[in-house]
């Protein structure tokens, strides 16, 4: 086993995700972690950088093992799924830095996004749950002491959803699973020699330069031709289309599968769904727990901000 740098600081324990089933994990020195607040480009990055590992851009099922997820049942299964995995691996987390545990040589890529986008996003994902996720997640949150209800069903309109987002930054039970405190804990490490931080704007307007990043990153060198490859299969317009096969199973957890869960892949919906007033409360929340540089950052990307690492602030 590779050594402890650190270990996790702090708990975290919100209705869907739990700090505490990482304890089982048996690192590799040569492991993953795609950690990221959700809808802010987690299964994008996945889809990536499984190409890069594989060397393929052929379709192929996105999956990276997923402790902190509560709403899969026991963790075992999934620690046993990890285990299992040959060579290099890629692992899933929604957690803050802080509440994970750092080994010598695991390499973390965590993606940011705009909040407003996040939320918006989060909405449509959570509409579209079908009536057994719902379930499982009432069942989780009845049968845990720290809350004991069941999971207050999600508005219809997103200028609500948003409104509701906007009080505890889509905590979903713990404060420490907010975006706020989410993007603070990356932030904090980006100058880290394990850590690289990625955008989803960046993503968007140079996603052959971002791939590129997190190849040099992970230390894979491919021939040019694949790299083209994969940032061809990595589009946005691939992935739907090849919806079925990157996310078998899918029709399980949402209504419509995967052509629901890769819903539109655009940012600025908020512009339009939300009122003024609650935009103008974002910004001033934003204002508020985002150092200027981090809030530049989380809103505009590396390419419009700078290099998070020659950052102040």
């Amino acid at each position: 086993m590779t050594a402890l740098v650190r270990p996790p600081l702090r708990e975290v324990r919100s209705r869907i995700f739990d700090s505490a089933r990482w304890a089982g994990y048996q690192p590799r020195p040569d492991d993953i972690v795609i950690a990221t607040f959700p809808k802010c480009g987690t299964t994008w990055t996945l889809r990536i950088v499984g190409m890069l590992l594989a060397a393929d851009a052929a379709p192929a099922p996105v999956h990276g093992p997923w402790f902190d997820f509560r709403l899969r049942g026991p963790v075992e299964p999934v620690l046993a799924e990890a285990e299992a995995i040959p060579g290099r691996r890629y692992l899933k987390s929604h957690l803050p830095y802080d509440s994970l545990p750092v080994y010598k040589g695991v390499k973390f890529i965590h993606v940011a996004r705009d909040g407003r986008d996040s939320a918006m996003s989060m909405h449509n994902h959570m509409r579209g749950f079908t009536p057994m996720m719902n379930e499982i997640m009432d069942q989780v949150s009845l049968s845990d002491p720290k809350f004991g209800d069941r999971v207050a069903p999600t508005p219809e309109d997103p200028a609500e959803s948003f409104r509701e987002w906007l009080v505890d930054g889509g905590a979903r039970g713990d404060p420490g699973a907010s975006y706020w405190e989410v993007e603070r804990s990356y932030w904090a490490a980006r100058r880290d020699a394990n850590m690289l931080l990625v955008h989803y704007n960046d993503l968007k307007s140079d996603l052959a330069g971002e791939v590129a990043r997190m190849a040099g990153f992970l230390e894979i060198e491919l021939p040019d031709e694949v790299m083209d490859a994969i940032v061809a299969a990595a589009r946005f317009e691939t992935m739907k289309a090849q919806g079925p096969a990157l996310m078998p199973g899918s029709e399980m957890a949402w209504v419509g599968g995967s052509q629901t869960f890769l819903h539109k892949g655009v940012n600025g919906r908020w512009q339009d769904a939300c009122a003024g007033a609650d935009i103008a409360a974002y910004e001033a929340r934003l204002a508020t727990e985002f150092t200027p540089g981090l809030a530049a950052w989380s809103e505009n990307g590396r390419r419009v901000a700078g290099d998070p690492a020659l950052s102040p602030n």
